[in-house]
């Protein structure tokens, strides 16, 4: 019998090693630094980086194509929005007329420039789409104004929020053009912004599509390279936020908030191992089942945010989760790539 008993124990080990959640390694074919990815399906993923690099595949990864963007050579890719397996938006960060946004409708073949910034002080960070028509970008802010740019019909035209319905902006409040997540959308008019390098890490918050705004302050570590640096909600009233410090990758003080109200306000869990850029619901869940990834690792969460489970292996900058199946990918630095089955983590 106690033979039997430590047979029973080994086996049950083992089940819970294979079952645990781990990275797959794939072959990007490029070794830019990627800081974008967007999973459409469990067979169409793009991502996006450094050099005007934009990558995409169409069998889970097996595979990944690298595109082109002409004119687009020297930019810098941070975020990637694909709204179906052919229709993606790219958008490129820096000052200036370096911030703009690409977007393609035949899976990447040709590219249409459709926003590109006038303004010297604005610097785009990230972007997101409630569907194909309608979606919305943020900048830094400028001269105590924040800077949100809209779209309503499929990116053809982008007009800027008025300042009458934004709140005032602190001090070089911006965000980190970090994972591309700093920007999240939830059912046709919701929309959240976490920012950053200020004297406060904050979240903007919409129900109107982006009209009107209110502000709500968050508990994470704020500062010139600390704040939030991903929103993510699994309904109109539950999201999470985190970051960090950049600058200090394996600490773990005050990067990450959950919400029940909305965003209106917000209450600090621990549990993250380190600096994280991106988190993400996993799709599916029977619980509420978080990912949270950084440079440094991954952390998984099956209790809406509240405690914590290191993930094994290297870290990236960003992560998406298939919006139509089980699957995520994560991109990071020398055209890393890695997929992870999200059925691993909900179980």
């Amino acid at each position: 019998m106690k033979s039997l008993g430590v047979a029973v124990a080994v086996a049950c080990a083992l089940s819970t090693l294979a079952a645990a959640p781990q990275w797959e390694s794939q072959t990007s074919g490029v070794t830019s630094r990627l800081r974008g990815v967007s999973a459409v399906s469990d067979r169409v993923a793009w991502a996006s980086g450094a050099g005007g690099t934009i990558v995409r595949t169409a069998d889970g990864g097996a595979t990944w194509q690298t595109l082109t963007v002409p004119g687009a050579e020297t930019l810098d890719f941070r975020d990637i929005d694909a709204v179906s397996e052919q229709i993606a938006y790219a958008l490129s960060i820096g000052p200036g007329a370096s911030s703009r946004i690409y977007k393609t409708v035949d899976a990447g073949k040709s590219w249409d420039l459709q926003f590109t910034n006038t303004d010297p002080d604005a610097f785009f960070d990230a972007m997101a789409f409630w569907d194909a028509e309608r979606g919305i970008a943020f900048s830094d802010s400028v001269g105590g104004r924040f800077v949100i740019q809209s779209t309503r019909d499929g990116g053809s035209s982008w007009e800027r929020v008025p300042a009458v319905g934004l709140p005032t902006a602190l001090e070089n409040e911006g965000a980190f053009a970090a994972s591309g997540t700093n920007v999240a959308v939830f059912g046709t008019d919701h929309v959240w912004i976490g920012t950053g390098a200020a004297a406060t890490a904050r979240v903007l918050r919409s129900t109107d599509g982006g009209r009107t705004w209110t502000v709500a302050a968050t508990p994470l570590r704020a500062g010139p390279s600390a704040g939030i640096f991903s929103v993510a909600f699994r309904d109109a009233q539950h999201g999470i936020v985190v970051g960090g410090d950049y600058k200090v990758e394996d600490g773990a003080i005050d990067n990450a908030a959950i919400t029940s109200d909305g965003g209106q306000t917000w209450t600090p869990v621990q549990g993250l191992s380190g600096f994280r850029s991106v988190v993400a619901y996993v799709p599916g869940a029977p619980t509420p089942t978080l990912l949270a990834v950084g440079p440094s690792g991954a952390d998984w969460s099956a209790d809406d945010g509240r405690t914590w489970t290191r993930v094994e292996g290297a870290g990236f900058h960003t992560f998406s989760f298939a919006r139509n199946g089980r699957l995520g990918w994560g991109a990071g630095e020398n055209g890393r790539i890695a997929r992870i089955d999200g059925s691993t983590i909900a179980r």
